[in-house]
């Protein structure tokens, strides 16, 4: 099977950054597709970013120029680095990587607060 480990999420200021980690281990080599949803309690989940086939990358509206994809598909590892944090960002982050099938991080809780 293939495993999400993800790693970096914390608490932190407005105004600060973070940085987001995600490693795919498993039978599946290399992963065409990952990224980034994030899940706030009574909210639905949201994409946050993702990198498709080709480095295309797509980024939630309430992110862009602040939030950064990228990925290092040798290893089958994707990050998040997050920049200018507001509150609303406040959430659990969840890895997602395709191959035949989707699979899941755990989450990783990312909270903005003073």
């Amino acid at each position: 099977q293939v495993q999400l480990v993800e790693s970096g999420g914390g608490l932190v200021q407005p105004g600060g950054s973070l940085r987001l980690s995600c490693a795919a281990s498993g039978r599946i080599f290399r992963i065409d597709r990952m990224g980034w949803f994030r899940q706030a309690p009574g909210k639905q989940r949201e994409l946050v970013a993702s990198v498709m086939p080709g480095d295309i990358t797509n980024y939630a509206d309430s992110v862009k120029g602040r939030f950064t994809i990228s990925r290092d598909a040798a290893k089958n590892t994707v990050y998040l680095q997050m920049n200018s944090l507001k509150p609303e960002d406040t959430a659990v982050y969840l890895c997602w990587a395709f191959s035949a099938r989707n699979f899941w991080g755990q989450g990783t809780q990312v909270t903005v607060s003073s």
